[in-house]
């Protein structure tokens, strides 16, 4: 791995992420950290993520082969000009931003085109901060480069090479066609999140039926509108030539849809639905197109210690659980555990493990 030196500006739930990644797997490696809030930043040094934590000059990044910017794109833009000054020769800056026009555009105004590499690792959570990073987070998600057009081919090579090291899937693209594809399939389904639940706040009754009864689909196609409001008015902000050009595309979709329901046209209706399961289950036949979620449910006997008992048997048969929790409003089964797995082997081996107990599983 040619990059020995790796720097982390910003230390959130992406850097973070990254972060204690390549820790894991690349364990010599020097890790050069900053961030604006320092306890964060000791809390990293102390789990042994970060090697060098850097202060407020910058200047522990000057020996750094390759430098991420995990920060806001504004945030991002001041420091990448204190990091060209300091940067040694050889060095790259990437990003981790969902939206890359203005960062690419001030890179090339302001001659960095020959040593920025954008990124964007398409892994998330609605939860946020180093707290919640994990050193699996981009395992098996697409992390899509955009390099400037003056970026050495073997600099490219060499950050692929880092990232399929981690478990994660580089592909390199345009910068501009990146923040296309991403308006339709990552910043349109938020707003469409947000809509969908602020109808549902605006025409729910006093009695709060609507808020009460929401089951699995609602909050499944609902659970990205509990991300951070302000990262999304900045993507909003950032792309939103593009967003607006799908969001006009998916409301005459919309209209279609109305009027096949409105006119009751069954051959139209069952047209639209098996298209979309059709495209929709194609999609579990490419790595890293979809996130999958290892989880089982399983009916429960409501009654004290209950929740204890099966994470008492999966943890005595060596088996981690990513989370845990009674689900009460499924739309196919009520009152059940939901289990949350790492992986498929650790999914498998406690379905056999707690269907030969006795206990009664469903899995997607």
């Amino acid at each position: 791995m040619k990059f020995q030196n790796i720097g982390f500006i910003g230390l959130g739930l992406i850097g973070g992420s990254v972060a204690k990644a390549i820790r894991r797997v690349y364990s010599d490696v020097i890790i050069t950290g900053y961030n604006r809030n320092r306890d964060v930043l000791k809390e990293a040094v102390h789990d042994g993520t970060v090697t060098v934590a850097a202060d407020e000059s910058l200047a522990a990044f000057a020996s750094c082969d390759i430098i991420f910017l995990c920060v806001p794109v504004v945030t991002a833009l001041r420091f990448m000009d204190r990091l060209a000054a300091i940067r040694k020769p050889g060095s790259i800056l990437s990003d981790v931003g969902s939206v890359k026009g203005d960062i690419h555009r001030y890179a090339e105004e302001h001659g960095m085109g020959s040593f920025f590499i954008g990124g964007h690792p398409m892994a998330g959570s609605e939860k946020t901060g180093y707290a919640n990073a994990s050193d699996r987070l981009v395992e098996n998600a697409w992390y899509i480069l955009t390099p400037a057009n003056g970026v050495p081919q073997e600099k490219v090579d060499d950050l692929k090479e880092m990232l399929d090291g981690i478990g994660a899937l580089p592909l390199v693209m345009d910068y501009r066609e990146h923040d296309m594809v991403t308006a339709a399939i990552s910043h349109l389904p938020h707003v469409i999140s947000a809509s969908l639940v602020n109808l549902v706040h605006d025409e729910d009754g006093p009695e709060e039926h609507m808020k009460m009864i929401a089951a699995g689909g609602f909050r499944d196609i609902t659970r990205i509108s509990s991300s951070s409001p302000q990262m999304w008015q900045e993507i909003c902000l950032s792309n939103p030539d593009n967003i607006c050009s799908m969001l006009d595309r998916y409301i005459a979709k919309l209209l279609d849809y109305r009027q096949a329901i409105g006119a009751r046209d069954a051959d139209e209706l069952l047209k639209i639905f098996t298209e979309c399961k059709d495209y929709r289950d194609s999609f579990g036949t490419r790595a890293g197109s979809v996130a999958r979620e290892y989880r089982i449910y399983l009916d429960l006997i409501d009654e004290a210690g209950s929740i204890a008992t099966v994470a008492t048997i999966l943890a005595v048969n060596s088996i981690s659980i990513k989370n845990i929790g009674i689900v009460h409003n499924r739309e196919f089964e009520q009152g059940v555990l939901r289990i949350l797995f790492y992986n498929e082997d650790s999914m498998d081996r406690a379905i056999d493990l707690l269907a030969g107990r006795g206990y009664i599983i469903y899995h997607d």
